[in-house]
Formats: C-alpha cells, sequence, structure tokens
C-alpha cells in the first residue's frame, strides 16, 4: 500500500516538492557558511520524494548549541514560509477522498521543515492487524 501511495503522491506533487528541497539545498551548499541547511534540505527532500514508509524522529542524544542556534535561523528564514506553503497545499489535497492520504503526508513534512537539524528520517515498520479467530 505504501508503494501505491508513493507513486500517487510522485505524481500529484511529491517530484515539484523534491525538486524545489534539492534546489535549496544546491544554493544552501554553494554558499559554504549554510552547508548545514543544504544537507538538511537535501534529507528533507528524499523524505518529500517517497514520504509513505517513513517518519521523522529526534537524533538521539543531547541537542548541541549549533543545531538549537541553527533551527532557530532556520524557522526565521525559511521554516516558517515553508510550513505555511504544506499547508495551503494540504487543503486542496482533502478535497478528494484519494488525497487524503496525500494531505496527511503534506502534513507529516512540517515539523522536520521547521526545524530540520537533529532530526533522522526512519523507516516505520509495518502495522500488524491482529487476527481474531
Amino acid at each position: 500500500m505504501n508503494t501505491l501511495l508513493n507513486v500517487i503522491w510522485l505524481l500529484f506533487g511529491g517530484i515539484w516538492l523534491a525538486l524545489g528541497y534539492f534546489a535549496a539545498g544546491i544554493l544552501c551548499c554553494v554558499l559554504i557558511i549554510t552547508i548545514p541547511f543544504g544537507i538538511a534540505s537535501f534529507r528533507i527532500g528524499l523524505y518529500a520524494l517517497w514520504p509513505f514508509g517513513r517518519t521523522v524522529v529526534d537524533r538521539g542524544g543531547q541537542v548541541s548549541f549549533f543545531s538549537t542556534m541553527g533551527n532557530i535561523i532556520w524557522l526565521l528564514v525559511a521554516g516558517i514560509w515553508i510550513a505555511i506553503g504544506h499547508v495551503l497545499t494540504a487543503i486542496p489535497m482533502f478535497v478528494s477522498i484519494i488525497g487524503i492520504p496525500l494531505g496527511i503526508a503534506n502534513l507529516k513534512l512540517i515539523p522536520v521543515s521547521l526545524m530540520p537539524l537533529g532530526k533522522v528520517i526512519v523507516e516505520t515498520r509495518g502495522t500488524r492487524i491482529p487476527q481474531y479467530r
């Protein structure tokens, strides 16, 4: 099911969203001081390309000062605007029944787009449905 949802996601906006994150990552890597933001943009872009079956978790351990300061800078410069963009693109996705999982996936991208440093994207395990006899 995740593969089918990922293909639909890819066709109906995921590719453009990922390309936007990749373009921002390239721009951030060209400007040497913003390389950590570029790496975060590439990571979010890969997540935006194929979001179903994966989730975002906090990186284990203590959060560093630089990660916190980077997240504050990211939040003020780009994070708020990216989150607003995700909300505005999720709203039309919720209009159709087929688009509801896509809207949820779009909203799932908001936490990592607000504060990307100190986060890791991991595979989720499939949930088992208990069998009753």
